[in-house]
């Protein structure tokens, strides 16, 4: 659980949304901001933290993924890579920035996670050139107009929080005129990075901006850019916040070289440091690449050290914990999580009971290639009986949902259907899906690793057919005539050649597929 701070009123209805007012947070920071630097800087006495900065037009294709092994929740892109992944110990702090420049396609984004994060935030403010040659980030600030646009949409869309953060403008007068803009749009803060978009961290920072801002508006204001000249340990913060009236201060480059600047008791070892973000990335299976570049980060001017040659040389994340001699913890928790993926497994066979969905049995089932023996599926289960009973081929129908290109399939068996009610990433995985839910209802194996062998698949991995070619074993049995029958939802059903899917696009966006297999 998150420890209580200021600003937060619990009730037994709801908590008091979040309060940006006397704050330090954690600045959004592309590949520092993940899971685990939220975490630790939550840990040393952080109020806020910010992830890093994530495209609209990637999210809104990610489907939304409750991972219980991990205990978190995983906004996961068709590729399979995990874009976003948060957990209940951040989720009253977090907020989630987005980069974008058109106000539909936030809305949808924002939507699609305000219900894991506590507010919405929008880059206005990154002057690198990934997020300015799509009008996003510090290219909006040229034009107020859409600025307004995509803030107030968000504004009117959203039960939580929405938040934007900015660098200055040449001219200070035009700087006030676009925060007092942005503020009758309804936000309920502003951060401002005191340096215009052509400046960079090098150079000082414009505290005189930042005041003018703060005394132009009547919402809070996040002070930012204060890491290399006026903040360098957890006292400087409140300096930096006196210097430009602002009354929270957001960390960026500061927190990312030692993340116990957020720490009142003063600073922690950087070895120590590390060895407790390695922890947390291991806890939470964060992408290897991704701990060792943050590591790399707090090293800094010891990368050429013995550790920081070992910590280059490592691929992993157990190869992280051999070089910090961590290799004991990591193999406790790997120890963990699989103890939990066991029994969340178990749960999943034993607990989860199908029910009726108007002719459709369904049931929440996700299919996880892991869990099956190579050249095994529960597709060739199903197949495979149908063969011994002497019943018509499982058809599958599969959709595709247009806003984050998920799949559902139903398979009709013995004229009864079945359906998982998760959505998969591809269609393969969403029919395996809907045959395991026909397989479980049936109270037939599917063929998952440690499953005690019924002989409806044997040990033959592959077939011959007739032509002496290599058949896959869940493909189904060839037809007297060579082909396998393949049905649309056209209005006239024709067979096709055994390796083509016909589809076509329905009225809502999605698209249907229907098969035998």
């Amino acid at each position: 659980m998150c420890r209580a701070s200021a600003g937060y009123v619990n009730t037994m209805a709801e908590t008091a949304e979040l309060s940006f007012r006397n704050k330090t947070a954690l600045a959004p920071m592309v590949r520092c901001g993940t899971l685990p630097m939220r975490l630790l800087a939550l840990d040393y006495g952080a109020d806020i933290v910010y992830c890093e900065e994530l495209i609209d037009i990637k999210m809104v294709q990610c489907n939304r993924i409750v991972n219980e092994e991990l205990e978190t929740v995983d906004y996961v892109a068709p590729d399979g890579r995990v874009m976003f992944r948060t957990c209940s110990r951040e989720k009253d702090r977090v907020v989630f920035q987005m980069g974008t420049a058109d106000p539909q396609r936030a809305l949808t984004v924002a939507q699609l996670v305000q219900d894991d994060v506590a507010a919405i935030d929008v880059n206005m403010g990154c002057p690198k050139e990934y997020s300015t040659k799509g009008g996003m980030g510090a290219a909006l600030l040229s034009d107020p107009d859409k600025i307004e646009r995509i803030l107030t949409t968000l504004v009117n869309g959203l039960s939580k929080p929405v938040t934007c953060k900015i660098r200055v403008l040449p001219s200070l007068e035009d700087t006030v005129s676009l925060v007092t803009r942005i503020e009758r749009t309804g936000v309920s803060a502003i951060a401002v990075h005191g340096r215009m978009k052509e400046e960079r961290n090098q150079q000082p920072v414009h505290c005189d901006y930042i005041q003018a801002v703060t005394e132009a508006v009547s919402i809070p204001v996040l002070a930012n850019g204060g890491s290399l000249d006026l903040v360098k340990t957890h006292s400087d913060i409140a300096k930096f916040r006196e210097a430009t009236g602002a009354c929270s201060v957001m960390l960026a480059r500061a927190a990312m070289w030692n993340p116990s600047i957020f720490f009142s008791q003063g600073p922690v070892s950087i070895d120590e440091v590390m060895k407790e973000y390695i922890k947390i990335a291991v806890r939470y299976d964060n992408h290897a690449f991704n701990t060792k570049y943050c590591l790399c980060m707090m090293l800094r001017d010891r990368l050429e050290s013995p550790m920081g040659k070992l910590l280059h040389a490592a691929q992993t994340n157990k190869e992280i914990c051999e070089a910090y001699g961590m290799i004991k913890y990591y193999d406790e928790i790997q120890s963990e999580l699989q103890r939990r993926k066991e029994g969340l497994q178990k749960n999943n066979i034993n607990l989860s009971h199908p029910t009726l969905d108007g002719d459709v049995w369904i049931m929440p089932v996700r299919f996880e290639r892991r869990e099956y023996p190579p050249q095994i599926t529960p597709k060739m289960y199903l197949l495979e009986w149908s063969r011994r009973e002497k019943l018509e081929q499982p058809v599958y129908e599969t959709i595709q949902r247009s806003q984050d290109r998920g799949f559902q399939s139903t398979v009709t068996m013995a004229e009864k259907k079945y359906r998982s009610t998760l959505w998969e990433k591809s269609k393969k995985y969403a029919e395996q899906a809907a045959a395991i839910v026909c397989l479980r209802v049936l109270g037939l194996p599917e063929g998952r690793v440690g499953e005690e062998s019924c002989g409806l698949v044997n040990k033959r991995k592959r077939e011959e057919n007739t032509n002496g070619e290599i058949q896959p074993e869940d493909s189904p049995a060839p037809e007297t005539d060579g082909r396998k029958r393949h049905i649309t939802l056209s209005p006239q059903k024709e067979e096709e050649p055994t390796n083509r899917t016909c589809t076509q696009p329905v009225v809502n966006g999605s698209h249907h597929s229907q098969t035998t297999s």
